[in-house]
């Protein structure tokens, strides 16, 4: 099991859901508002008159053999709009939950 991290522009919010969705990565916490800025590129995203758009982000536990496939379709979301921003870590779980 591992614990993927989803920083994204709102406009993909949808899209990442279906995948989710698609892949039965059922249980994620998600936060509607974040800000932030890429550390290579893209457009920041502080919620101001200067830079108004917003981010999200959405922590989901993920089976092992699902990880591949969502960071392949992740991959492909960003591709498309790289700019926008879309970022995805993964981290080793060391023990499930209660």
């Amino acid at each position: 099991m591992k614990a993927v991290f989803i920083s994204f522009d709102q406009a993909h919010t949808e899209r990442i859901l279906d995948i989710l969705d698609r892949l039965n990565c059922r249980g994620f916490t998600s936060w509607q508002q974040v800000n932030g800025r890429g550390s290579r590129d893209g457009e920041p995203h502080y919620g101001s008159h200067a830079w108004p758009s917003l981010a999200s982000a959405i922590l989901t536990m993920v089976a092992d053999d699902r990880v591949g496939p969502l960071l392949a379709r992740l991959r492909a979301i960003n591709d498309e709009s790289p700019r926008l921003g879309l970022r995805a870590f993964v981290w080793k779980l060391e023990e499930g939950g209660v």
